[in-house]
């Protein structure tokens, strides 16, 4: 039978792709299969998947949308690629960390807590309400109904019945805890107002609050101290009230009312780092002493079902409620119970069964929150969609990868295209389609190396095929420990009273199955102690003008050298400073916004995105001007500054650093809101090189590297160790362990299946003792 014309369109076309670094790439992507894009960090992998393929496919979405709803989102450009056919619905997973909202949940970021509302409204006694009555993002309130009832003969009896129409704690308003402020750090009473006696970030008294304060009749030249109880009240707690200052309509508000809207609801993580440094001195949280930390009312929390009430079962490690929900028989509900069941064993299969639904979603790793993210669409009923995975393997145990690989398959077996982006070989061996890039990164890289199947990839004579099944041998012999790290006790999160001696002055791993502990025993017992430097991959804080120059305090010796070879100012190679464009205020892009509409940005026209005055550019050092600087690539500016005319030994320090930690590729003015996870971990990792601290505490450091780049990092830690530091690695790399020189396990489940050391002692004794799952996989790996 020949096939109908609708079927033939089985490949996904890309012609001539030049985002980014990429070198007019053309490559065939099979329809419902597994495609898996490899290639160094930096080499164009994601400006091939996600800034083209997923780009593009979100923009034609965009375009279905009315005109009113596509004004409220941001204007996508076309990629810059001759041709795209055969695209579908692109739905992106990434690792980006779940929303800041504090009232988001695991629960509430699923379709768990929703469930388990409407099973409470249902079947929870006594009955109480509709499911928002069980919700804290809903507002309490009551309603109360009168209902007549019909006794025959003609006789009404009136029945009176109140109902909750939402479940928020009244008092913490569904945060689950308050906050209590100390009012030293918010004000220093010896000062008058207009001396700046307010401390909080932003109250400046030249400014419109100035002019607010006196407007609402504050003494501004009078001591705090000396203020009366009723205006210090003023002062702090004032009700919002509408007052006029020089003709225009204002309203005053008290300070801490003021601060709890506009800093207390946002996530703390993405404040600036000196609002933040504020609110941690300010505020104190506590749980909420009404709910509990619930964040329900008392009603809510009456209504139970077999003597558990819904808070108890949100935070019920989820392996555990499920067992809990499969015990429930309910005829009356079963379908939402098997909904539920069937969720509930997602989370499991795929790893994260010891979580609980009431855990904030902010403080998921970015890994956690992928796979959380990925739960969503293992039970939707689309198929025929592109699924587009950013290293989905991170954060997770060779053991847990093999259950990643399932999910990935399950995606694919329903008739959907799965691209992934990854450097894990397990995952890379199961491809059915490998497209490789390359050779380099950044402007080494950009082309297409290989394109074929896994074996083919084997043979072939690129980076990643001769890299494939690398497997490192164990150390012949182990640095002995100069000291240790006594840990006595901890019980953080889901850790057992543990015990543990980390020994300083050698390479220590801490491994273990995800959710095991290892973070919680390193950042919980570790980081805080003095000369510990922890390097992770949190995102860095700061604006869009930063970059690597300035965040690596690269930027001030060559401002100096500049300075001195021209015989002018440092400040002027500055564009923050004197040296700024003055038509873009130095960011190089002019941002215009259209009050309804997503903000435009374009190019500069009066410096062309160089972001210097052009007088600024006439200066040169050994040849080249500041903007000719921050366009080398660290490579580059390292030989530059290395020697001649342009020699700068504490810049060239710098750089080498850089080069180190393998950045080599990125560009010394790239802003860092573009860098990927472990390329920030890394930029971090080079600036903390130069600090005092003597123990390095690092965070899964192989997330994002090539399996060519690793040997160069397990190169970067053993020198390090041998400068006379301590460095202590949270790692799951098998690489990474069989070069330890001590290794630490914890499990041997997750949650409260782990939370205790099962193993200590050197990676030979591990293989050899194969007593663990860690054991188990490494010694498959040293074969």
């Amino acid at each position: 039978m020949s096939e109908h014309a609708a079927d033939s369109h089985d490949l996904i076309r890309v012609q001539g792709a030049r985002v980014n670094n990429l070198k007019d790439i053309s490559v065939e992507l099979p329809k419902r299969r597994l495609t898996v894009f490899t290639g160094v960090s930096g080499s164009g992998k994601s400006s091939l998947v996600f800034e083209t393929i997923a780009a593009e496919s979100q923009r034609m979405i965009n375009e279905t949308y009315s005109a009113f709803v596509q004004g409220f989102m941001p204007t996508l450009a076309r990629p810059e690629v001759d041709v795209l056919e055969g695209l579908t619905t692109a739905i992106i997973v990434d690792q980006e960390r779940m929303g800041a909202n504090p009232r988001s949940t695991v629960g509430t970021a699923t379709d768990a807590s929703a469930m388990l509302r409407i099973l409470f409204s249902r079947i929870g006694k006594p009955h109480i309400g509709s499911p928002q009555a069980f919700s804290f993002n809903v507002p309490t309130r009551t309603a109360s109904g009168i209902m007549t009832a019909d006794k025959g003969q003609g006789e009404k009896t009136v029945v009176r019945k109140r109902v909750y129409l939402g479940g928020m704690c009244p008092r913490c308003e569904g945060m689950g805890s308050i906050s209590d402020f100390d009012l030293t750090a918010i004000y220093d009473e010896s000062r008058s107002l207009a001396e700046g006696a307010l401390l909080v970030p932003g109250y400046s008294m030249d400014g419109w609050y100035g002019r607010i304060f006196s407007g609402a009749g504050f003494d501004m030249d009078k001591p705090i101290a000396k203020y009366s109880k009723k205006d210090l009240q003023k002062l702090l707690y004032g009700e919002p009230e509408k007052i006029k200052v020089e003709g225009v309509n204002l309203t005053y508000e008290g300070v801490i009312p003021k601060m709890q809207k506009s800093m207390l609801s946002k996530d703390v993580e993405a404040m600036q780092p000196h609002v933040r440094r504020f609110v941690e001195r300010a505020v104190t949280f506590t749980t909420c002493p009404d709910c509990d930390g619930t964040r329900l009312n008392p009603e809510a929390l009456s209504s139970k079902i077999n003597g558990k009430n819904i808070a108890e079962l949100s935070e019920m490690q989820i392996s555990d409620l499920a067992a809990w929900i499969r015990d429930l028989d309910e005829p009356s509900v079963a379908p939402l119970l098997g909904g539920l069941r069937h969720l509930l064993d997602s989370f499991e299969e795929i790893g994260l069964g010891y979580l609980s639904l009431a855990r904030p979603a902010g403080t998921l790793s970015g890994g956690e929150a992928q796979r959380t993210k990925l739960i969503r669409h293992l039970g939707s009923s689309l198929t025929d969609v592109t699924y587009v995975f950013d290293e989905p393997t991170i954060g997770l145990h060779p053991h847990d990868i093999d259950r990643m690989n399932e999910l990935l398959f399950a995606l694919r077996d329903k008739g959907n295209t799965v691209l992934v982006v990854e450097h894990k070989p397990e995952t890379i061996a199961i491809a059915d389609h490998v497209v490789d890039l390359g050779p380099g990164a950044g402007s080494g890289g950009g082309t297409l190396c290989f394109e074929g199947t896994v074996d083919g990839l084997r043979a072939s004579d690129t980076t990643t095929g001769r890299h494939l099944d690398d497997r490192t041998t164990l150390k012949e012999s182990v640095r002995s420990p100069s000291g240790a790290l006594e840990v006595r006790g901890a019980s953080l999160h889901n850790l057992q009273d543990v015990d543990v001696d980390i020994p300083l002055g050698v390479l220590c791993v801490v491994t273990g199955v995800a959710g095991s502990g290892k973070s919680s025993l390193v950042m919980g017992s570790v980081a805080g102690r003095d000369g510990v430097v922890v390097v992770d991959q949190a995102a860095i804080k700061g604006s869009r003008r930063s970059n690597p120059a300035t965040y690596t305090g690269l930027l001030d010796p060559i401002r100096k050298a500049f300075a001195k070879a021209n015989g002018v100012k440092p400040a002027l190679f500055s564009s923050n400073s004197e040296g700024a464009c003055p038509n873009c205020n130095g960011a190089g892009v002019i941002f215009t916004e259209l009050g309804v509409m997503a903000t435009v940005e374009s190019t500069c026209e009066v410096c062309e995105g160089k972001r210097f005055q052009a007088a600024v550019l006439d200066y040169t050092l050994g040849g080249r001007n500041i903007a000719e600087v921050l366009a080398m690539s660290v490579v580059e500016a390292e030989e530059f500054f290395g020697s001649g005319e342009a020699r700068t030994p504490a810049a060239h320090q710098v750089l080498e650093r850089l080069a180190d930690v393998g950045l080599g590729y990125v560009s010394l003015g790239q802003a860092l809101t573009t860098l990927s996870g472990g390329e920030r971990q890394r930029l971090k990792l080079a600036t903390h090189l130069g600090e005092k601290g003597g123990t390095y505490v690092l965070d899964e450091p192989t997330t994002g590297l090539h399996l060519a780049d690793v040997e160069h990092l397990l190169g970067l830690l053993n020198r390090l160790v041998d400068s006379g530091k301590s460095v202590i690695v949270i790692a799951h790399h098998q690489a990474v362990m069989a070069q330890a020189d001590w290794i630490i396990d914890l499990g041997p489940g997750a949650g409260h299946d782990g939370g205790r050391v099962i193993f200590e002692g050197t990676p030979a004794d591990l293989v050899a003792k194969r007593s663990t799952l860690t054991g188990e996989h490494l010694a498959q790996y040293v074969g």
